[in-house]
């Protein structure tokens, strides 16, 4: 397998790139393509200890900026995130993953690869700790604005996400709103909900952030605008409660005795709430394997991206999504 891998997408590019592909190379034994400026990248690799046989290096002159839109991206002709996607178009790679540019991941993955047939928005997909195990949460940022038909694709996309990758066998569904009766929500909530009614779909009804994080439902699903706010304040919470509980622990002798004890179940929670464990949020809808992580991803967030990404590989994600697309049309 060969993970392609935007070298020049997080706010620290080339640096957590570099290190994460030496890292995941020997973590997983696969080969990665860094790509970027040839010449960088030398001298960052060449300064990292181990193995790096299986690092692999395609020159990209130009790189892509988190504030370029379709203007600026199309006079760099030559950027690493289009120079790497062209890679799998060739059958040079398995899947991509970048740190980069959100809306410029989706460009370029529609411009490259296309949607898979029937599907109406590629949307991003993520996975949230949720009490007893995950949940899937989608949109979370590609499609500010939906339709109810977006969102029961956005559903089945994501029961199949939930069945590939989280092992869950016919996944509960619910749709975010502000209330679990029916008739609750803003006008797009109240017409999607007899249309995942009426499908297939293992359809629960309404859930509210509480049964979210309650783990009531396996897969939720939102607009890409809901959804982006409500991953960003969990993160935001998260590291709050962590930042506190440091403070608080460190705060006196006793607290600190008390922490040492505690240790390993702080560390399950930190471990819990950390983004660095999921890593990069796969476009699914798109007719090849792209991961978008966030822009201020450490070298141990991208090794994340790289895992999720061999793992969609590994179970044959996109066939999956494609055979099932194919059958709901």
């Amino acid at each position: 397998m060969t993970i392609v891998l935007d070298a020049m997408g997080s706010d620290d590019r080339p640096n957590p790139e570099v290190q994460a592909a030496v890292d995941a190379s020997n973590q997983l034994n696969e080969k990665i393509i860094l790509v970027g400026n040839e010449n960088v990248l030398k001298l960052k690799l060449d300064a990292i200890d181990g193995d790096k046989s299986k690092v692999f290096i395609s020159h990209a002159p130009q790189a892509l900026d988190m504030s370029d839109h379709i203007a600026e991206a199309r006079a760099k002709k030559q950027n690493s995130m289009r120079v790497g996607m062209d890679l799998i178009k060739t059958g040079d790679g398995d899947a991509f993953v970048t740190a980069g540019n959100t809306g410029m991941a989706m460009y370029y993955a529609k411009k490259t690869f296309g949607d898979i047939e029937g599907v109406i928005r590629p949307c991003l997909c993520a996975v949230f700790p949720v009490r007893n195990g995950k949940a899937v949460v989608l949109d979370i940022g590609a499609n500010a604005e939906c339709r109810p038909d977006f969102l029961v694709q956005f559903a089945l996309m994501g029961k199949i996400y939930a069945e590939a990758m989280l092992g869950v066998s016919n996944p509960r569904i619910g749709l975010l709103a502000n209330g679990e009766e029916e008739g609750k929500g803003n006008d797009l909530v109240r017409e999607t909900f007899p249309l995942l009614q009426e499908s297939s779909l293992n359809f629960i009804g309404n859930v509210e952030g509480k049964e979210l994080f309650g783990g009531q439902a396996d897969v939720v699903v939102t607009d890409g605008f809901t959804g982006n706010v409500m991953l960003k304040s969990t993160e935001a919470v998260a590291k709050l409660i962590i930042d506190i509980l440091k403070e608080e622990l460190l705060s006196s002798f006793r607290t600190k005795m008390g922490a040492l004890l505690a240790k390993p179940a702080f560390g399950k929670i930190r471990k819990l709430l950390d983004p660095a464990e999921v890593g990069a949020a796969p476009l699914l809808g798109i007719d090849a394997m792209v991961f978008v992580g966030h822009g201020r991803s450490d070298a141990r967030a991208v090794v994340s991206s790289i895992r999720a990404a061999k793992q969609a590989v590994d179970n044959d994600l996109l066939q999956k999504l494609r055979t099932a697309i194919s059958k709901s049309i």
